[in-house]
């Protein structure tokens, strides 16, 4: 799937949920089935600067793709961690440096997340761009 074919899942997987509190429980869910990241890789150098809580992300290049694995000490935050790394796994730095994240907008999250969090969203999106386009450069 295309990023943007998994972005208008997501828009269409939201939609179900009438309230907030049905979308935070499913955004909680998502995050119990992010990729976790390895031991090895929770610490420092792989923390996302500009979150409230701690977020450790770890990008891999195989086969031309980035794969990210993840983890949180906050649930609603590894919720987050998840839907970037559904989104943005497993594909090519170009495509994940270039992309519109448009579904952030779309299903409303943004304003529904406290200024830190929204903040941290931005630090996670951020990070993985980041990482796609040095990914690319050493490739």
């Amino acid at each position: 799937m295309t990023i943007n074919e998994i972005q208008e899942e997501l828009i269409e997987d939201f939609s179900f949920y009438q309230d907030w509190m049905e979308k935070y429980e499913y955004i909680i869910q998502l995050g119990k089935e992010v990729p976790l990241i390895k031991e090895e890789y929770k610490k420092d150098d792989y923390i996302i600067k500009g979150c409230q809580s701690k977020v450790w992300l770890y990008p891999e290049l195989r086969d031309g793709k980035v794969y990210f694995t993840a983890d949180s000490d906050a649930v609603i935050t590894k919720g987050l961690v998840s839907l970037m790394v559904k989104v943005l796994s497993g594909h090519t730095p170009q495509e994940i440096a270039q992309t519109d994240l448009y579904f952030i907008d779309k299903i409303g999250l943004k304003e529904h997340l406290s200024p830190t969090r929204a903040n941290g969203l931005l630090s996670m999106v951020k990070q993985m761009k980041l990482y796609a386009v040095a990914l690319q450069m050493r490739a």
